[in-house]
């Protein structure tokens, strides 16, 4: 977000905000889907499940990297663009003009005045991105075999335990 707020209106600017609109616009399942494709089936590198209990460490680290790169695509996007729009707003500001003016150089004036002041409406984004990251992974927890919370969800809700349900949310 940083480097296209800076680049604007430039082929680096193009081509991050394509990027990140292709990574917005795809759902975490379908991300997880092509990942476990290209990750387990073609090259092998990572496992195409969660390991079994008493499983090493390590194999609990490589389970993780698949469905924590399907949660993180969107949301890291998301902030790209955020990012990228408020720094642009904040770097045409008059504010940011007068730091240049007393002798800052563009560099110091962007890290020190620019990101601080763009950072303000993005920080407490961190909060509602959370909630929706635990919401889309209940699907990856099907999908990937994790013993979490969205498969007691799931299980609650083709049992009809509405009373399990409502208390763990």
């Amino acid at each position: 977000g940083i480097i296209a707020a800076l680049k604007k209106n430039k082929w680096q600017d193009n081509l991050i905000s394509t990027i990140v609109m292709i990574l917005i616009s795809v759902p975490s399942f379908v991300t997880i889907s092509l990942l476990l494709s290209w990750l387990s089936y073609q090259t092998g590198w990572l496992p195409s499940s969660w390991p079994v209990d008493g499983s090493s460490l390590g194999a609990y680290a490589k389970a993780l990297v698949i469905p924590v790169m399907s949660l993180c695509f969107g949301t890291v996007a998301g902030f790209t663009r955020y990012t990228r729009a408020e720094l642009t707003e904040v770097i045409s500001s008059e504010f940011l003009l007068l730091a240049r003016t007393k002798g800052l150089t563009r560099r110091q004036s962007i890290v020190r005045h620019a990101l601080r002041n763009s950072m303000v409406p993005i920080v407490p984004m961190i909060i509602g991105e959370f909630v929706g990251i635990l919401s889309g992974s209940m699907i990856l927890e099907q999908l990937y075999s994790i013993p979490g919370i969205g498969s007691l969800f799931i299980l609650c809700i083709n049992s009809r335990d509405y009373n399990v349900l409502l208390v763990d949310m």
